[in-house]
């Protein structure tokens, strides 16, 4: 079974209160889903793997250190998920950026592929799936397989606030898919909203209703 990892870290856990209170504006919305989403980068690099290197600086010579393995990936499940991109891409600079497009249909309900962009190299790169939200889990399923059919092989999922019952379909469908959180919250209501949550993301990243 997959793991799942919640970031106790002061900043996070501080920015995302103002991220959850309702009378957040837009434009400070924006900024701290910005910023939450380089600090949980810092977290999700943690163990990324380093090679030894031989610098010269202006005074000497420094044994260091600098990154190795599999080249990364960016994935936000549009349109919500683009409001995290750039913070992580503060962090990772050379990480290349796909999209995956969802719908829900209106009869089953079941979220639709309308839209894939990923890197040429998907199987020589670790993916990071991102969206802000985990709800029922179902947008996340359908990105994960996204990747998957197209040879993606090593994936991670991210997201700010999840629901038992979103991490449970993930680890159910994906069960080799570790997911990163920045809270995990009480349960979905019967709309599908994650209570107590922050609303809907994609709304208040962009100010539409």
């Amino acid at each position: 079974m997959s793991k799942v990892f919640v970031f106790d870290h002061p900043l996070i856990q501080h920015k995302l209160t103002y991220i959850r209170d309702k009378s957040t504006g837009t434009k400070e919305f924006r900024e701290l889903v910005d910023e939450v989403a380089g600090l949980m980068a810092f977290e999700i690099t943690r163990n990324l793997p380093v090679r030894d290197v031989t610098v010269e600086t202006p005074v000497g010579t420094a044994h260091s250190k600098k990154i190795a393995g599999k080249k990364l990936g960016l994935v936000p499940i549009l349109r919500a998920g683009l409001g995290m991109v750039d913070g992580i891409l503060r962090m990772i600079p050379a990480a290349k950026v796909g999209h995956v497009g969802l719908y829900r249909d209106p009869e089953t309900l079941q979220p639709v592929e309308y839209y894939v962009k990923l890197p040429t190299d998907v199987s020589e790169r670790e993916f990071i799936v991102i969206d802000p939200m985990l709800a029922t889990g179902g947008s996340a399923v359908e990105a994960i397989n996204s990747l998957k059919k197209r040879g993606a092989k090593t994936i991670k999922l991210m997201c700010l606030v999840a629901a038992p019952e979103g991490v449970a379909t993930v680890q159910k469908a994906h069960p080799d898919i570790d997911i990163y959180l920045a809270a995990l919250d009480d349960k979905l209501n019967e709309k599908g909203y994650i209570i107590p949550g922050l609303g809907d993301a994609g709304d208040r990243l962009f100010g539409t209703k």
